[in-house]
């Protein structure tokens, strides 16, 4: 995988975009910041490069755990119950739709706990 182009991931194999996160993201807010997007991207890293782990499940407690103790503890620095309570919000802003990208997910977080800062440096 390279980075074509900011907000979407280019798969060298197939020579074509896998996913434009930025288009997603437009869904749930109106704003995005792009830098932060990217900064998402790269946290994640391989993640993304699995149709199952591209994805969060906000039905599977252990999954919502991984999300909380993971990129809200470790990257944003924010406390379980904050943390819980964003990705929880973000569970119910994305209801319709029955894939969660976990960039998408990501970047709700920090849009509602206000720490983009920590993502855009």
């Amino acid at each position: 995988m390279v980075n074509a182009q900011p907000g979407r991931l280019r798969s060298a194999h197939w020579g074509g975009f896998m996913a434009d996160y930025s288009a997603d993201i437009k869904k749930y807010t109106s704003n995005v910041n792009q830098k932060a997007v990217d900064a998402i991207v790269k946290y994640c890293g391989i993640a993304l490069k699995g149709a199952d782990s591209r994805l969060v499940s906000m039905t599977d407690p252990a999954e919502v755990k991984r999300v909380v103790d993971g990129f809200c503890f470790k990257k944003l620095g924010l406390d379980a119950k904050t943390a819980d309570a964003a990705v929880r919000a973000a569970g119910e802003k994305m209801k319709a739709d029955h894939t969660k990208s976990r960039v998408t997910v990501y970047y709700l977080v920090a849009e509602a706990t206000k720490t983009m800062g920590k993502l855009t440096g």
